[in-house]
């Protein structure tokens, strides 16, 4: 996303003058709070130490928040937070659709390459979240002129750890803790009923482009839930992946191959199954033996195979219940 091409000294210096607006409404509180010059009183703020060690002060409760990460923009809507700017979903130029219905209201000011600077100081946040799953860390400096910036968490971080750091930047550490207690118990339910499912092998992959590629490795959302739920992966899937997708050739679709296969695109569910069934016409496709035994599983797959948190974990959860246990 691009945005206007004003000199950089001119979005730098309106970009001050909405911090310098936020000073004059609020006050430089501290955790004990302060009194503005109607003589009530500011909100109070907090320090968090977030991923990359920097002490930042925060809120305590903000009001207007922004999320450049599709995990943070997951995360604030867990929590009944909605932010006021959000990043467009992984490939979309909305949300991510899985949190459409939650997060209509937030105007779109970055993707995972690049925030629209102009747009987001325009908003007069008072707190911007991010992690390293953007490109958009880069851009920490900038971002810190225009608001008390927190970086949650750093690639490849375990879901719940950025969830848990996201909360806490959001003064919802508790919420969190209680919301993560909820999902760790179904966790636990539908491994118990897994039957003959137990200890499978699952393969999850983003068909685009008229190809494949592995998905969801690691301790992200799909991952992690994966490996608690006992159930196994491809060779080619185990491990930490390269990156947040990884391109598979037809020539090697049998190292997608399980007895399991979860399928979606970047989209919803009906994209992936018109994408389903064009791989179906791929050559070497019906030889594989989820194919063959019916086990291949259509999915949300802006839920799946984007970066996310609790509200993905859910989906992915329900979507593995219905599927796998008995």
């Amino acid at each position: 996303m691009s945005f206007a091409r004003a000199p950089r000294r001119t979005v730098m210096t309106s970009a001050a003058a909405v911090v310098a607006g936020a000073l004059l409404l609020t006050g430089c509180g501290d955790e004990d709070g302060g009194s503005d010059s109607a003589g009530g009183q500011a909100s109070s703020t907090r320090h968090v130490t977030d991923a990359t060690g920097r002490q930042v002060e925060v809120p305590a409760a903000p009001k207007k928040v922004v999320t450049l990460s599709e995990p943070t923009l997951d995360a604030a809507l867990a929590l009944g937070v909605e932010p006021v700017g959000a990043t467009a979903g992984r490939g979309q130029k909305g949300v991510s659709t899985y949190l459409a219905g939650k997060a209509g209201k937030a105007e779109v000011v970055a993707t995972v390459a690049e925030a629209d600077m102009e747009k987001l100081a325009a908003l007069q946040p008072d707190l911007i979240l991010l992690d390293e799953t953007t490109a958009v860390k880069k851009e920490v400096s900038k971002l810190e002129s225009i608001a008390p910036t927190v970086v949650t968490a750093k690639l490849n971080e375990d879901w719940k750890k950025a969830f848990t750091a996201t909360a806490d930047a959001l003064n919802q550490k508790a919420q969190a803790e209680k919301l993560l207690s909820g999902f760790d118990a179904d966790v636990a339910a539908t491994k118990g009923k897994l039957g003959d499912n137990a200890g499978a092998v699952v393969s999850v992959v983003r068909w685009q482009n008229k190809a494949p590629s592995a998905v969801g490795r690691g301790v992200g959302h799909v991952g992690a839930t994966l490996t608690a739920l006992g159930l196994d992966r491809p060779k080619d899937q185990q491990g930490v992946g390269t990156g947040h997708s990884e391109p598979v050739s037809l020539e090697k679709l049998s190292t997608i191959d399980g007895d399991w296969l979860f399928f979606g695109t970047l989209g919803e569910q009906a994209d992936g199954e018109k994408a389903y069934a064009e791989a179906k016409k791929v050559p070497n496709f019906g030889r594989l033996k989820a194919e063959r035994e019916g086990h291949v599983v259509v999915v949300q797959g802006s839920a799946w195979n984007s970066a996310g948190g609790p509200l993905a974990a859910r989906i992915v959860l329900d979507d593995l219940t219905a599927a796998l246990a008995s």
